[in-house]
């Protein structure tokens, strides 16, 4: 099958030739990744807030962002020698911005990170209670409670909605 018949195949861009290209290029992922950084450090926010739903707003956008900025950095990467020669300045400057972002990148997975596991050991302490209200309370041999069998605990149903 051919790539330009496939619908979702974005057309390959047109490599850059020029000063003026190569800046507007430089620009477009300069300008790419503040809106990505801005975004990023805003979800974070609300995710350290607990505010979950205010980050999950941001999804849709984040994830178009995220796939422009890869386009236009791979077409970047692409040039790199002659935008290296074109524009030495501006990419620089682009290249400690975007180790900036990676930062921060790393700061936003440690906090959804964090999110999840905090999340999931909720509800393990709910699921965890309600098998102890479920099972009778008996006694063991050595005259203790015994606790409940986690193979005979009942599932516990989970809304993913917001």
């Amino acid at each position: 099958m051919n790539a330009a018949a496939e619908p979702n195949t974005p057309a390959k861009p047109a490599p850059i030739a020029s000063a003026a290209e190569a800046a507007l290029a430089v620009e477009t992922v300069s300008d790419l990744l503040d809106r990505l950084i801005d975004t990023v450090e805003d979800e974070t926010e609300h995710l350290r807030a607990g505010r979950l739903r205010d980050a999950l707003v941001h999804e849709a956008t984040k994830s178009e962002l995220a796939r422009s900025y890869a386009a236009e950095t791979a077409r970047l990467q692409g040039a790199r020698t002659s935008v290296a020669q074109l524009a030495p300045d501006t990419l620089k400057e682009l290249r400690a911005r975007h180790d900036r972002f990676q930062s921060l990148l790393q700061t936003n997975l440690t906090v959804l990170a964090t999110a999840h596991a905090v999340s999931e050991g909720i509800i393990r302490g709910v699921s965890g209670e309600l098998a102890k209200k479920r099972t009778p309370s008996t006694y063991g041999a050595h005259g203790r409670a015994n606790a409940p069998d986690p193979k005979a605990a009942q599932p516990l149903a989970v809304s993913r909605s917001l």
